[in-house]
């Protein structure tokens, strides 16, 4: 049996928490959203998703320091992350691949696009630190 993929949307505004539960439960996802970085990292700690949204600007704990703390965890090393933020400056994509994020996205997004990002990245591998992109078969 297929296990059903785990994601966990870190976001202040509550549209996009609502929009991507939405996207995603529709695909099949198990959804689980956090108002809040610091929610977020208790709540990654106890369901261990496959793949964790943050936005960067929110309270408590911002995005950038939520990759540097579940990065800094072994259990979340093989955790893919993607940062889904509107700070749209290169400095901010840089800051946010350094601090561990696999993924940089700026809003507003393409809910098809970042479907499709998440399904790409979920039939991948990580291997040690960096991405191995599997091949879907055609058969």
């Amino acid at each position: 049996m297929k296990k059903i993929k785990r994601i966990l949307v870190m976001d202040d505004e509550h549209y996009i928490r609502r929009l991507l539960s939405y996207i995603f439960e529709k695909e099949g996802f198990e959804v689980y959203l956090a108002d809040d970085g610091s929610k977020g990292i208790s709540l990654a700690k106890q369901i261990k998703p496959d793949l964790i949204f943050t936005d960067v600007m929110m309270p408590a704990i911002n995005g950038f320091q939520v990759c540097r703390e579940l990065r800094s965890d072994p259990a979340f090393q093989n955790v893919f992350i993607i940062i889904l933020t509107g700070l749209g400056q290169i400095q901010d994509a840089k800051k946010g691949l350094e601090c561990g994020a696999d993924e940089y996205i700026i809003k507003p997004f393409d809910p098809v696009k970042v479907i499709r990002r998440v399904k790409q990245l979920l039939k991948s591998e990580r291997v040690k630190g960096s991405l191995l992109y599997l091949e879907e078969s055609n058969g």
